[in-house]
């Protein structure tokens, strides 16, 4: 295969009538989105060019896979960018596409408006309503000249890292790293066409091409999860269990909602098979209380950044661990290089040496759009080859290989701090809060122009308690100066803890106890 379509077009031959993706309003069946798909095509590819972006300026829902699957009909890479995002955001996105066309299927067209892009714009109902039919013979024609001229390098999405550390990066994906991976993926997983899959995660979120195209590979059902159920746990739960759901690919964030808010008490879903997850650290607390309920389900840990399509290792949750110990990253799936590069250029080979994760393999993505300059500096030359090209991405993660031979995750590269003297990771300090009874959730923030560590944290302890049992576990440079309890961790929007938001709400909570001593 070297086009995502195939897919599409195998699943449509054997499973003409089955439900490939489901959201609240509509479904389609494998042959209704097929055809739906090519008439969106044939519209399109009349007012594009092959291998140029088309944005879809909507919310995740069936629409938006038939829009996404008519884009790559014409040739084209798509981008969704999400509606509720900030004027500034859009705008910033737009400028590095400069698409041909956008896909307006929002209530909140003015945001386009704002941003300049009012030609070139065309409704999503014009695309989707009333286009069942087959495609007329010269549109046949078009849509087969256009994909006997594509090669499987060609890029299928762009998806905009959430810019939580600065301008957003547009990663390119091609065709044929999708391709390599979902083979791998589905077959690990063991995934078939009796799956239902329960899509959390945002289409403009890689965590979502593993739904969307383990389904359409396999012939699956995938059921698109309202995003307003992941504030209501007990709505969230009645439609798993109403769906059927079987498989779960979630944020690690959005599972522990479910054990935060108890809703597996309320109802567990008993055709769920497999959870996996990924995003973040799994707390282990949070993985034992999923494990009460749901003890015959089949945990795994996976691991990867966007730039290398998904994931590149997993982990099989295969024995107990302990409520201060992190689970491990696991093992590269096939046709997958892991480096672990040290400082100098070598390779952390021995057990406990710490290394920068890097990957090599069809998976690399394509590098960042329109952007030479940070892709050159992520995107590189294998340093311990030099006989040939071999490109790497450069994932800035700090991992270490245990005595069983697993890897596992230590830090980010950003978050690993010089306090008094000692190299810490915050990470570590975080698994240890985590694990002190009372604690939920935790996350630390080095505030380097005070030289203290500051530890945000959800749950009822207080912090007497929590320093009092870290003491018994770390070294004192390592117990945080400062606490700060929250209501609830803040969400960016692919569900991991948003920093960014964190410090804002401790800065602002300072100013005003300020304002009041003064007042």
């Amino acid at each position: 295969m070297k086009n995502v379509l195939e897919y599409l077009e195998q699943s449509a031959k054997m499973y003409p009538d089955k439900i490939a993706v489901k959201d609240a309003a509509c479904s389609y069946t494998y042959e209704q989105l097929q055809n739906k798909a090519k008439c969106i095509g044939a519209c399109l590819a009349k007012q594009t060019t092959p291998r140029h972006p088309v944005c879809v300026f909507a919310d995740k829902s069936a629409d938006t896979l038939a829009v996404f699957f008519g884009i790559v009909y014409a040739g084209c890479f798509y981008t969704l960018v999400d509606p509720s995002f900030p004027e500034a955001r859009i705008q910033s996105m737009l400028s590095v596409l400069q698409p041909d066309v956008i896909v307006d299927g929002s209530d909140a067209s003015e945001k386009l408006t704002a941003c300049g892009y009012t030609e070139n714009v065309v409704r999503m109902e014009t695309l989707t309503q009333g286009m069942d039919s087959e495609c007329t013979g010269s549109d046949e024609n078009q849509l087969q000249q256009i994909r006997e001229s594509m090669i499987d390098t060609d890029p299928l999405y762009c998806n905009f890292t959430s810019g939580s550390t600065g301008t957003p990066k547009g990663v390119l994906v091609a065709h044929r790293s999708v391709l390599e991976f979902i083979d791998r993926f589905t077959e690990i997983f063991d995934i078939t066409e009796a799956d239902v899959i329960g899509n959390q995660a945002p289409f403009d979120f890689d965590v979502s091409v593993k739904d969307i195209y383990s389904g359409l590979f396999t012939g699956a059902r995938v059921e698109i999860v309202p995003t307003a159920y992941f504030t209501n746990p007990t709505k969230l739960m009645d439609f798993l269990c109403d769906r059927g759901v079987t498989l779960m690919v979630w944020a690690v964030s959005a599972l522990c909602f479910l054990t935060t808010m108890n809703a597996l008490a309320y109802k567990t879903p008993t055709t769920l098979r497999a959870i996996l997850f990924s995003g973040e650290v799994m707390p282990i607390k949070h993985l034992h209380k999923l494990q009460k309920y749901l003890p015959d389900v089949q945990y795994v840990n996976l691991y990867g950044p966007t730039e290398i399509t998904c994931n590149c290792t997993y982990y099989v949750v295969d024995r107990e661990f302990a409520e201060n110990e992190s689970l491990p990253i696991g093992v590269p799936f096939k046709n997958e290089r892991i480096l672990l590069l040290t400082p100098d250029g070598g390779e952390a080979v021995k057990p406990g040496e710490i290394g920068e994760l890097c990957v090599s393999g069809t998976s690399v993505a394509l590098g960042y759009y329109k952007d030479a300059e940070r892709t050159a500096a992520s995107f590189t030359q294998n340093p311990l080859n030099h006989a040939y090209i071999e490109p790497i991405y450069r994932t800035g993660d700090l991992v270490r290989v245990n005595e069983r031979g697993e890897m596992v995750y230590v830090s980010r590269k950003d978050f690993q701090i010089k306090h008094m003297g000692h190299r810490i990771e915050l990470s570590e300090i975080e698994v240890q809060m985590t694990a002190v009874p009372g604690v939920e959730r935790a996350l630390c923030a080095y505030l380097a122009d005070k030289g203290k560590i500051l530890a945000f944290y959800t749950g009822e302890a207080d912090k007497a308690a929590i320093t009092g049992a870290l003491r018994e576990i770390l070294p004192g440079y390592m117990i945080p100066n400062l606490f700060m309890q929250v209501d609830a961790m803040p969400l960016n929007k692919n569900g991991k803890i948003d920093r960014a938001a964190l410090l804002s709400q401790y800065a602002a909570a300072k100013a005003a106890k300020k304002e009041a001593r003064h007042g």
